[in-house]
């Protein structure tokens, strides 16, 4: 008996399958999500329900993760040292590019480098408009304070310092996300590491390696973009508006935000940006007024709290855990809040309208310094005014211990904290929406966008509702671990950055490169001469 001849597998069904294969397993993961409703819930006195079961899976998982990101050597944890030491590099290779840039990161960011014909989808000031929504948030409110209530005051040297480093990282990792993106048939553009991973390396002849790194970093960022960028964001949101308003109900504010989250994701990165664009800078001006407020009300002491958190920085005896307690908890706070060398913020920038990559990469290192050096110190100084970081016992997590901040200016004051903590919340959660997107589309295509999108705005409203803890857990350990092929890749294209940086400094400085403007006016005056 003969049997018909097996047709051979061509790379494209090869590659076709193995994704079917990847996206079930996500799915599987993601469908896990949507299930943990109380009506599922079983009996909750013995086993506790299916988001119990949930939550005991994940936690096992989480424990192995912790263990490996956590490990400590000479007493930093491993991921902490990770991101510190490529700041440091990078800060030292590129000659302190973050410092030497930084007047004219400020030009571009006004408009004067804007070109409308140029490819890609958003201006540069909605590019760092969005990646800043998907970093200022409640690691601005919340982590920070955790850093001063762990570390003592001094952690905020620390983090300052880590964030001047992160300015560097940033735009290391944003120049190579925009450098290998590319342009779909319908004029939309697509970045970021993943393809940074596997159009870079393989480039260099590690195609392999880059498409396997690829592959995990947008593993990764989906399932961070569904937990702690937005189901604990929600989460909080929720607990915000309950405690300062009484009768509030969770599940209203998940609506109200699953709703506002799908009017602007439906519309894509243009729709996110220009909601970007307006939004960051409101959220960042309301919550700095109230900040500078509180500072103004105890002016006198500002001189003695800023010696404080000095002197604290390298006195060992003054926090648990000595003087390398106090680097490890402002380092990694400032890790958290910035998210330098995670790679998340590349994907927006890649998106941005310019055929300069180093370009969109030097806008980039401001993301550090409004993030941390400025709106986490405004927090940091106000904690350390107000002294309520001596008055807190450890049960009392970060964002009560802001909002008490808060509360010694005025009783109606923490009103203005629950309504940046809502802003802040929903800025993130419609930036990183854009970063699962993109590396869905990566792993999966165009076509299926849909599913994550649902997914997405579901996993919106039942954080606000109920949060697996568990989940959300396992998803920032995945969007901490998103730094290890994200880094790995930066290092080995590190000379090429070196070299881009070069050639446009040379460039800016020799005026070869003219602004939009004097385009325009070197045009018409070819224009009047062909006359």
């Amino acid at each position: 008996m003969t049997y018909p001849r097996k047709q051979p597998i061509s790379p494209v069904q090869l590659k076709r399958q193995r994704r079917g294969k990847l996206a079930a397993l996500v799915l599987a993961f993601l469908l896990l999500l949507l299930f943990p409703v109380r009506v599922l819930a079983q009996d909750t006195e013995t086993s506790g329900g299916f988001l119990g079961a949930i939550d005991t899976v994940f936690s096992a998982i989480v424990e192995d993760l912790a263990k490996i990101l956590f490990f400590d050597i000479l007493g930093f944890p491993l991921i902490v040292l990770w991101l510190i030491v490529a700041g440091i590099f990078f800060t030292i290779r590129l000659g302190f590019i973050n410092i030497r840039a930084f007047k004219h990161a400020i030009d571009v960011v006004r408009g004067r480098y804007d070109d409308p014909e140029e490819e890609g989808q958003v201006s540069h000031f909605q590019a760092l408009a969005t990646a800043l929504s998907g970093t200022v948030g409640l690691g601005n409110i919340a982590g920070v304070a955790v850093a001063i209530q762990i570390g003592g005051p001094g952690a905020m040297f620390w983090l300052t310092l880590a964030g001047f480093l992160g300015m560097t990282t940033k735009l290391v990792e944003c120049t190579l996300g925009l450098k290998y993106r590319i342009e779909r048939p319908d004029g939309t553009v697509a970045g970021g590491p993943a393809y940074m991973l596997s159009r870079g390396l393989t480039k260099m002849g590690f195609g392999s390696l880059g498409k396997g790194l690829a592959i995990l970093f947008s593993v990764l960022a989906i399932f961070g973009s569904m937990g702690g960028a937005n189901m604990f964001q929600s989460n909080q949101a929720a607990a915000a508006f309950i405690g300062i308003f009484p009768g509030m109900q969770g599940w209203i504010v998940g609506l109200v935000l699953a709703v506002l989250t799908a009017i602007v994701i439906i519309g894509g990165i243009e729709r996110i940006a220009s909601t970007t664009g307006f939004l960051v800078p409101a959220m960042a001006v309301l919550y700095i007024i109230g900040c500078l407020w509180i500072v103004l009300v105890n002016l006198p002491q500002v001189p003695s709290a800023i010696a404080t958190i000095i002197s604290q920085a390298f006195v060992p005896g003054a926090i648990e855990g000595g003087i390398i307690g106090v680097i490890v908890q402002g380092v990694r706070r400032s890790a958290f809040s910035n998210e330098a060398g995670i790679g998340s913020a590349a994907i927006a920038h890649s998106a941005a309208r310019t055929d300069e990559p180093v370009r969109e990469g030097i806008v980039a290192l401001l993301e550090p310094f409004i993030d941390t050096i400025i709106i986490c110190n405004m927090t940091g100084i106000m904690i350390v005014l107000t002294g309520v970081y001596q008055n807190t016992g450890e049960a009392i997590d970060g964002s009560q211990m802001t909002l008490s901040a808060f509360a010694t200016v005025s009783t109606w004051f923490p009103i203005v904290l629950a309504i940046a903590i809502f802003l802040f919340a929903f800025s993130t959660i419609i930036s990183w929406s854009y970063y699962g997107e993109i590396s869905w589309q990566y792993l999966f295509g165009q076509r299926t966008i849909i599913i994550y999108k649902l997914i997405f705005v579901a996993c919106v409203f039942i954080g606000a509702v109920v949060a697996p803890s568990a989940v959300i857990d396992f998803s920032d350990l995945t969007l901490l671990m998103m730094a290890l092929p994200n880094l790995v890749g930066a290092y080995f294209l590190s000379n090429e950055v070196a070299e881009d940086i070069s050639n446009y400094m040379q460039r800016l400085r020799s005026g070869q490169m003219p602004t939009y403007a004097q385009k325009q006016a070197a045009m018409g005056d070819s224009h009047q001469a062909g006359n």
